[in-house]
């Protein structure tokens, strides 16, 4: 889960203090000539032109000292005027999230997702329809990021449309169990580590008042909480019983929250 601020936007020295890599101001020695370079900076204020705010920011860990300063790092924007507020009091803020780095090995990419102010649990959406943009650095101009901006702004409703599609899906107590363990299984898959029942209870539990019950959507949200805050035990390949950790790198945080939303929307077909 991203820990999104929900109350306030984030200055910029408060993004350098957690992600001082979003102001480097030129690319690392490893470029060609044909690489242009455009600081995450520049992006950051022509988003806050359009009305889309930074509350987030991340930067993966550096492996090699000279990779200091232009690895892959992420801001995530919102804007308080695109707000969704559900009928039963569930507030939903679109969000956009973009990543970037500056050693030439990625595009500006685009990732539209969902805030609930109820938990500060940050949700990327996989829906077809609604697919990462990626806009490379050569020829980056204002209007073209206004224009896709406004693109990812109207396809809001097809976002709208999953969420509700899932707030209208009642689960038997079988199906529960299936779908927390389907999510745990995304969870530990690639590792030699496995989970038993006790898992599955642990990750279905209710963190608020407001995610009880059998609705698809409380359920999917108190699972996918407590496996990307590592609420739950697991056992190594030696037998020992371990407690999961919190999912801190945003890379693996955004794929995690993006299958698990595509798998918890097969519930709802």
């Amino acid at each position: 889960m991203l820990n999104l601020n929900s109350n306030k936007f984030l200055s910029k020295k408060q993004i350098n203090d957690v992600a001082p890599s979003v102001f480097t101001n030129h690319p690392s020695s490893d470029v060609t000539e044909k690489y242009t370079f455009i600081p995450t900076e520049k992006v950051i204020d022509d988003m806050e032109m359009l009305g889309w705010k930074p509350v987030d920011a991340k930067e993966v860990k550096a492996r090699k000292k000279e990779t200091i300063g232009y690895q892959k790092h992420l801001i995530v924007f919102r804007n308080d005027d695109v707000v969704i507020n559900g009928e039963d009091g569930d507030t939903v803020f679109p969000q956009i999230l973009l990543t970037n780095s500056h050693d030439g090995k990625n595009s500006f990419q685009f990732t539209a997702g969902l805030f609930r102010m109820i938990c500060e649990n940050g949700l990327v959406i996989a829906d077809t329809e609604f697919e990462d943009v990626k806009m490379r650095h050569m020829g980056y101009t204002f209007d073209d990021l206004q224009s896709m901006i406004k693109d990812m702004v109207e396809k809001l409703p097809l976002t709208v449309e999953s969420m509700n599609r899932m707030k209208n899906v009642e689960l038997e107590e079988e199906r529960v169990l299936d779908l927390a363990k389907s999510l745990l299984d995304i969870r530990v898959e690639g590792t030699d580590n496995t989970y038993d029942s006790s898992a599955i209870e642990e990750v279905l539990e209710v963190q608020r008042k407001k995610d009880e019950g059998l609705g698809l959507w409380e359920v999917f949200n108190r699972v996918q909480e407590n496996i990307i805050e590592g609420n739950f035990h697991y056992k190594t390949k030696s037998g020992k019983v371990r407690q999961a950790r919190i999912v801190k790198n945003f890379k693996q945080d955004l794929q995690l929250n993006r299958e698990m939303f595509s798998k918890a929307m097969e519930y709802a077909a």
